[in-house]
């Protein structure tokens, strides 16, 4: 991954959500090849060890379900205990299963708004004395999806989870700008992930994506982590509340 460098992010703590695969683990490696003391929460057990390995010694891995609270706070309380506060949060974990407007019941919906929205706000609570205190060095940056800018059918509970990231983001940069805190959302397009690969991604569907976005070659994680990197650092000094769109040109 070719970068840009910001030196302001060297010893920075930062927490990654959803950081063993993926657009996650790309931004873990990405912070930790800046020189910040990365921190990342997975519930992928042998993913996360993976990826702890592989950068070595440079981020620390705490295992949770992000769905159960008192398991985030103690993740977050074990990575804040080793590493020391938080100054940069990426909320990224999420995932984009396909259901049917027929099949959801109150309980799919209910875990779906859990598994895509409702923990990035109490990863945010968790972290937020750090945060104030971080004052100008302290950045929230919340994954969105360009699949509600697109009116994308099949996955209704994700769409409106996605679309709630940018209201969350909207609503607490004004709650935390005072403190001089950033809070900014980061859009992806199609990014070609294993998961997407291995699960959508067929070569009249890329055929398709290519067609409709301006650039013509398919993204990858690196693609947001560069975004990631800029928002996180005081690069970024003077962006708070704002989406920034990585699709190549699609939307």
């Amino acid at each position: 991954m070719t970068e840009a460098t910001y030196p302001d992010l060297r010893g920075k703590v930062a927490v990654v959500t959803g950081g063993a695969s993926g657009i996650g683990e790309a931004i873990v490696r990405a912070l930790a090849a800046q020189g910040a003391r990365v921190g990342f929460i997975d519930r992928d057990e042998s993913a996360s060890r993976r990826v702890e390995a592989d950068v070595g010694g440079a981020a620390r891995a705490a295992v949770a379900d992000l769905t159960d609270i008192a398991a985030l706070r103690a993740a977050f309380a074990q990575l804040r205990a080793a590493l020391g506060p938080v100054s940069v949060l990426v909320n990224n974990a999420a995932r984009d299963d396909r259901h049917r407007i027929e099949d959801v019941t109150p309980e799919y919906w209910d875990e779906r708004l859990a598994t895509n929205l409702r923990h990035a706000f109490f990863a945010i609570q968790a972290v937020l004395d750090d945060l104030r205190a971080a004052g100008p060095d302290g950045a929230v940056v919340n994954m969105g999806s360009v699949s509600w800018r697109l009116a994308t059918g099949g996955m209704p509970a994700y769409v409106t989870a996605k679309a709630g990231m940018e209201g969350l983001t909207r609503g607490l940069a004004r709650d935390l700008g005072p403190a001089g805190v950033r809070v900014n959302t980061v859009i992806p397009g199609w990014i070609m992930t294993e998961r997407q690969k291995a699960l959508w991604v067929t070569p009249e569907a890329e055929a398709d994506l290519l067609a409709k976005q301006c650039l013509k070659r398919t993204l990858g994680p690196d693609d947001v982590a560069r975004v990631v990197l800029f928002l996180a650092s005081r690069a970024s000094a003077g962006c708070t509340a704002q989406a920034f769109v990585v699709d190549g040109g699609w939307t």
